[in-house]
């Protein structure tokens, strides 16, 4: 068994302890708390684990842990994240959106805080600077607000005769205006308009699908963003059931069926986020420790989809891509 398989059974199993077997521990307790749920995001807890292992600390060996899911309603974290302090935890990881490390950092200014978060954690107020967090957050940062583009243009050399293509984007993230910028001038270059649409909540995903049928929009380029990120099956369905040529910005949408994906990968980033816990657990100070940004952007193409879509990809976009589904 691998490694990776391996510490995501093992977190698998730890998430369904009962509480109060763990709190009988003497072990350090680390509070995890996302805004998805367990289910699509195991290989990125099994990473956080390997980053903990690489940093000295095995689940259930040295340290415990409790794990909060949202499932996607948000207006759960505030009350989440406070149960957690409460259960005194040495240190809050937090994954998805700005919501969740927005929520930890209300309810504790002095318990540590590492997150993993799409969005600008500078732009959101949650640190002062990447470079110099401050206060008891730091973490990694996939904010990459250019990508938006890039999918753009990975999608027109797919599909270089569409110019019916529209952006999906979520103008509360703080990184909107300068995504927008990016997309703009990357349309003007391959010489075509691309009108965006903006989603803020889960009600608006249906009557926006639907103003793209009724505009027979033939290809949708997805921002990588904490609150769309969570909308993962709704926008895969929608997107098969219009036959739309769709990139998206990780590869677990490519995975679950998506066409297309270029961005940051979240596997790298939960890894570096286990190494952070446990340097702090170590006695690191998160105000030292600056914000990572992504090194690595991976690109992944469905082959399975592409079919269905009656797409050729082309032979340079398949050599360079990270992951093929075939």
């Amino acid at each position: 068994m691998k490694r990776r398989d391996l510490l995501g059974l093992l977190c698998g199993a730890a998430f369904f302890w009962p509480l109060a077997a763990r709190a009988q521990q003497s072990l350090p307790l680390i509070g995890f708390l996302h805004d998805a749920s367990l289910n699509d995001n195991r290989p990125q807890v099994s990473a956080f684990w390997e980053g903990m292992v690489a940093a000295g600390f095995g689940e259930n060996r040295n340290v415990a842990v409790d794990y909060r899911w949202t499932e996607g309603r948000d207006e759960l974290l505030p009350a989440l994240a406070t149960d957690l302090v409460r259960r005194d935890i040495a240190v809050l990881v937090t994954g998805g959106g700005i919501e969740a490390v927005a929520a930890a950092k209300r309810a504790t200014a002095t318990i540590p805080i590492v997150f993993v978060t799409s969005a600008d954690p500078v732009g959101s107020g949650i640190i002062a600077s990447l470079s110099d967090p401050g206060g008891n957050v730091t973490g990694v940062s996939l904010a990459a607000p250019e990508l938006l583009a890039k999918r753009l243009e990975v999608l027109h050399k797919i599909v270089p005769q569409l110019t019916n293509i529209t952006a999906l984007v979520n103008p509360e993230n703080p990184n909107f205006a300068v995504q927008r910028q990016y997309l703009a001038d990357s349309a003007k270059r391959l010489g075509i308009q691309i009108p965006v649409v903006n989603a803020t909540k889960e009600a608006d995903i249906g009557p926006i699908f639907d103003d793209l049928a009724q505009r027979q929009v033939a290809a949708l380029v997805v921002a990588n963003d904490g609150f769309l990120n969570s909308q993962r099956d709704q926008l895969l369905a929608l997107t098969a059931h219009l036959k739309l040529a769709a990139a998206f910005g990780n590869q677990e949408f490519v995975a679950a069926g998506g066409l297309v994906s270029y961005g940051p990968s979240s596997i790298d980033a939960y890894q570096q986020a286990g190494t952070y816990a446990g340097r702090i657990l170590k006695g690191e100070k998160p105000a030292d420790m600056p914000v990572s940004n992504p090194i690595e952007f991976e690109l992944a193409v469905n082959l399975r989809t592409a079919k269905s879509l009656g797409l050729t990809i082309p032979p340079v976009l398949l050599a360079t891509a990270d992951q093929v589904i075939e």
